[in-house]
């Protein structure tokens, strides 16, 4: 079906391999195949870019450490010849977890012209268009970007939506992450509080596309997760919780935070409380009070 007929507030952030195929070629328009290289040489939309953004992570939110990582970002995207001023569609296997990740960062650099192609190569060859195997390496320029704060979430500011009323904090893992059960860090575990959205919940297994507005309302309302909050998403690396805020973008949710630094940070750094979501009262293995008083 039609983007504009699943009912998002800002359907313009997915592009159909259709919109796309008649884009192509147009100056300014840079596409950013995200998939791993062997895929991408055996075949991508004529003049993409090559951006395997996997593993590009920060597991350290603290100021500094943020500030490097986001230069780096701005960096590995003028490396592949992205300009302040051109239209980014980024591109996955499907509208994946890589795909929003890049989107994500570009909005947090604060470029305002960039979208994913929905359902991503999977849909692109159902719709019978074209792929090419050459690829013309691309010429360097500096990225200019203007950082937009409010797009990101640090342990710190985690930290402060835990007992705020106007805070929603939600953990876009697997089920069994959340509970500990599936531990990729020193601890297991859940932050705080936080309410559980598996990011497979949000996109269409069939297509691949991302699924219609009011199955996403559904999935977010249903947990509190409103409009009027402000919304902290977090994962173990900040892949599937930039998924998330793809979904929450087509949904025009005005604040949304996805934590870079993720499970990742929170699960290996000492002195943060953690919650065994499976105890009737919230454990937490170390007090918050104590810790917001020591920062």
């Amino acid at each position: 079906m039609d983007i504009a007929a699943r009912g998002y507030a800002n359907p313009d952030l997915l592009w159909s391999p259709e919109t796309l195929r008649e884009q192509s070629g147009k100056p300014g328009l840079v596409i950013i195949d995200t998939r791993p290289a062997e895929k991408f040489a055996k075949g991508h939309i004529s003049g993409a870019r090559h951006f395997d953004l996997y593993f590009v992570n920060t597991d350290d939110t603290d100021p500094a450490p943020l500030a490097s990582f986001t230069r780096m970002w701005a960096n590995l995207l003028g490396w592949r010849g992205v300009s302040e001023g051109d239209t980014i569609v980024f591109v996955g296997e499907f509208t994946d977890m890589c795909a929003a990740r890049g989107f994500w960062f570009a909005e947090y650099l604060g470029h305002t012209d960039v979208h994913v192609l929905d359902g991503g190569m999977a849909a692109w060859s159902a719709a019978g268009c074209a792929v090419d195997t050459e690829c013309d390496p691309p010429k360097p320029v500096k990225f200019v970007h203007t950082v937009a704060p409010k797009r990101t979430a640090t342990y710190s500011s985690v930290l402060d939506a835990i007992d705020n009323p106007d805070c929603v904090i939600v953990d876009n893992r697997s089920r069994a992450e959340f509970l500990g059960t599936d531990n990729r860090a020193r601890h297991g575990g859940a932050i705080p509080g936080a309410k559980h959205r598996d990011w497979e919940d949000l996109y269409d297994h069939e297509s691949g596309c991302m699924k219609f507005a009011d199955q996403l309302t559904e999935a977010f309302e249903s947990l509190g997760v409103t409009p009027g909050k402000e919304i902290t998403l977090y994962c173990n690396t900040g892949y599937r919780s930039a998924h998330a805020y793809l979904a929450l973008r087509l949904l025009d949710y005005p604040r949304i935070r996805n934590y870079v630094g993720s499970w990742q940070e929170w699960g290996n750094r000492d002195g943060l409380p953690i919650w065994n979501p499976e105890d009737d009262c919230a454990t937490l293995k170390s007090p918050l009070k104590t810790l917001r008083s020591n920062r």
